[in-house]
């Protein structure tokens, strides 16, 4: 499979109607037991927050979608798992479908004010990641954290772990499990950080980074594991929304 040869300087592919993405994940999450929030901000908008609860013992994932405007697979993986309704018994799961509303209508990166919001959640300089947080510190502590994005000038699927502790590692089986359905970006350097077929193991010192993106605020006070996923853009929508369902399930799978 060949990139299409879409992305030059910036994300040129496929774009969405986010609203109408949402006004479908919402009622089949309401159909299938989730419990629908609204993190009202004070610029107006709504940004949907999901969680599924189950009874007695359970782990607790939480996933989230769509931060940036350029990144459709995130939002349309969401709405596939729905579809899907494979949800596994005794997962809990903490989900925010799209986190930039209005960024999708701009196709870019950074929200209408501008601001590239994965990289506030140090200073919580925007409204939307300010009601991200306020909700984030209401939910219970998650055992991982995913976070979906897209790469425009990926050669392939990638991944980054943060991991704390001895919680095992499923990122090597992502990698085998989503090269059956994308190509994988094999380079030895992704983003000027060393990788190991396609998987980018970043430093965990929150010191090393000025600007927090969303996975490092969650490793810091949320969870001891997160995996940002990183669907090539360039590549056929299909592949991209497949490369991430799968990262998923094989999460939900572990669990």
């Amino acid at each position: 499979m060949q990139k299409l040869g879409k992305n030059v300087d910036r994300y040129r592919g496929e774009t969405i109607d986010i609203a109408a993405v949402l006004a479908e994940i919402l009622p089949l999450a309401r159909e299938q037991g989730w419990n629908i929030h609204s993190l009202s901000t004070d610029n107006g908008l709504a940004i949907p927050a999901l969680r599924r609860t189950v009874p007695g013992p359970r782990a607790c994932l939480y996933l989230s979608a769509g931060i940036h405007g350029d990144e459709p697979a995130g939002p349309l993986a969401v709405r596939q798992l729905f579809r899907e309704n494979r949800w596994p018994d005794g997962v809990e799961i903490c989900l925010c479908p799209c986190l930039n509303p209005s960024g999708f209508g701009l196709n870019r990166r950074e929200n209408a004010d501008g601001l590239d919001l994965n990289r506030q959640y140090l200073h919580l300089q925007a409204a939307e990641t300010r009601a991200h947080v306020v909700w984030l510190e209401q939910q219970p502590r998650f055992d991982v954290a995913m976070c979906l994005h897209e790469d425009w000038e990926s050669l392939g699927f990638y991944l980054y772990e943060l991991r704390l502790g001895s919680n095992p590692s499923h990122a090597e089986e992502i990698i085998r499990q989503v090269e059956v359905v994308c190509p994988i970006d094999l380079s030895n350097e992704i983003e000027g950080r060393p990788a190991v077929g396609g998987i980018v193991r970043p430093s965990l010192d929150p010191r090393s980074r000025p600007q927090w993106p969303e996975a490092l605020w969650l490793i810091s006070y949320k969870t001891q594991h997160t995996y940002t996923l990183e669907a090539p853009s360039d590549f056929p929508m299909e592949t991209r929304v497949a490369a991430v369902v799968t990262a998923v399930r094989v999460v939900l799978g572990a669990l």
